[in-house]
């Protein structure tokens, strides 16, 4: 079987690795030997998922580490391993339900011996783009939906990600056929080349610039995509919440993995002269769980250039008019490990950097509003984010926000849980992305939902509708029945 058509390889003018169209081929080939492998065939491979993070978690949580310089144990244990697993689990508890055709309601014209039915398949091969900020979560949690469904998987890791992606593609082969999922290190920016391969299905994880191109290169093959990126995801506290409960509740999010998450909060809209507040309780909080960020509870920033970038952007800010507020001044970072002190941004305005691009860091811009309808008028004018956070007890300010605005999700009274909820989909929208996966919805993206039907013993269509129509029998028939739907 030809993999990569020539013509099309000398027009996309991308070096394809061998590695990446064998590995391809020899998918596609125990795929098509293999199409529709058994629920038993299916749990077999969640549960070497699950084994191959518990048998080597000392090992995935150390790689984890040193690609950062240093990763909190704790953060990779909750986000990368306790999360990963438990949706492994709910998985196998539901699969087998989800494998089941579904009868569809029959037309009255085949009424009744017809039937209908539609039947989850697997795609075949799919392929997965993974981001360095959750690298095992963004590996794993997509394999779970995409074996679930029956498929087989190449997954190609983030250049941050050197030694993980070394680590995943040693233990892999204990545990999976090379045919059923290979890992794939990405050390010569071989990212185009991967998103160039006729996949039956693509999957990417990352910033939305990246996501454009790989949605291009799919687009050649016909390749369907889901595309998870980022955005600007803003909290709103209400003027009936506690500024204390929203500062703990924010600054627990903002500093996860140091705000490396691409559904963190970017920023926040507090009732006008509830800053200060807000202010004095974020310090407290700071110095109160991370009294030396130079320790091993707070994350690196994941390299030299996002380290220098985030420098820039609050230069801009301060440099354009913004007032600065470190939050960890009582530590001097230590600039090897990149460790970046959270900062509050107040003041900030649409000209500067903090307010135009992702963040992605623990810097957090404070605005301010008299009325809701500033802040939704706002939100409504930017790029639809990945997810909203309205604060508020307040019914009728939620519906607000839920009504009034568009997200990939939304979080109420809380930052990010939904997307740590297994029965519901995660996924982006307009430039925050297009598609979803976890739960059931992963095993529907990465599935073709076949609609089948099947025909009774007769043929009513054939009774009443067979030529020549000159008689006019047939033509009578069908506009008494387009009147009867009338």
């Amino acid at each position: 079987m030809n993999i990569i058509d020539p013509t099309q390889q000398d027009q996309l003018a991308l070096p394809i690795p061998k590695e990446f169209t064998t590995t391809l081929e020899l998918q596609r080939k125990a795929y098509l030997a293999n199409p529709n492998p058994s629920y038993r065939e299916r749990a077999a491979d969640l549960k070497a998922l699950a084994r191959m993070l518990k048998e080597n978690q000392s090992a995935l949580v150390e790689a984890i580490n040193q690609d950062y310089g240093n990763r909190s144990e704790f953060e990779t244990l909750f986000s990368e391993f306790f999360v990963v697993l438990d949706g492994i689990r709910d998985t196998l508890k539901h699969l087998k339900g989800w494998m089941k055709p579904m009868r569809r309601h029959v037309d009255a014209m085949m009424y009744p011996l017809a039937k209908n039915k539609l039947i989850p398949q697997p795609l075949g091969v799919v392929g997965v783009i993974v981001p360095w900020n959750f690298p095992l979560n963004l590996s794993i949690a997509p394999l779970t939906s995409i074996f679930a469904a029956g498929n087989r998987a190449m997954v190609k890791m983030s250049e941050n990600s050197s030694l993980l992606a070394r680590t995943l593609k040693e233990l892999s082969p204990k545990y999976f056929p090379q045919d059923k999922l290979a890992f794939f290190e990405d050390a010569g920016g071989h990212g185009p080349s991967f998103s160039s391969l006729p996949f039956d299905h693509l999957l990417f994880t990352g910033s939305g610039q990246t996501g454009r191109a790989v949605m291009a290169n799919a687009a050649r093959n016909l390749t369907p995509v889901t595309l998870e990126l980022g955005g600007k995801s803003p909290a709103f506290v209400g003027p009936d919440f506690s500024i204390k409960t929203a500062a703990e509740r924010i600054m627990w999010l903002k500093l996860l993995n140091a705000g490396q998450i691409c559904t963190t909060i970017d920023h926040v809209f507090l009732p006008a002269g509830k800053v200060d507040e807000f202010v004095a309780h974020a310090k407290r909080l700071v110095a109160e769980r991370y009294p030396d960020i130079n320790n091993s509870d707070f994350t690196s920033i994941i390299d030299a250039r996002a380290f220098q970038r985030l420098h820039a952007t609050l230069a801009d800010a301060e440099a354009k008019g913004a007032q600065l507020v470190n939050l960890a001044p009582q530590t001097t970072p230590d600039a090897v490990l990149r460790k970046f002190a959270p900062h509050l941004v107040l003041g900030a305005t649409p000209e500067m950097t903090v307010l135009q691009r992702e963040i992605f860091g623990p810097i957090l811009p404070i605005l301010t509003y008299r009325d809701p309808e500033e802040v939704l008028r706002y939100i409504n004018a930017h790029d639809r984010p990945l997810a909203i956070y309205p604060f508020t007890h307040n019914k009728g300010l939620q519906n607000l926000f839920i009504d009034r605005t568009m997200s990939g999700g939304v979080s109420i009274n809380e930052g990010i849980l939904h997307v740590a909820q297994h029965d519901l989909p995660f996924g982006g929208v307009g430039a925050s992305g297009m598609g979803h996966y976890h739960g059931y919805e992963g095993f529907v993206t990465f599935s073709k939902l076949r609609p089948v039907y099947y025909q009774a013993p007769f043929s009513t269509i054939q009774m009443m509708f067979q030529p020549p129509f000159s008689n006019k029998k047939a033509l009578n028939i069908m506009k008494l029945l387009i009147m009867l739907r009338g």
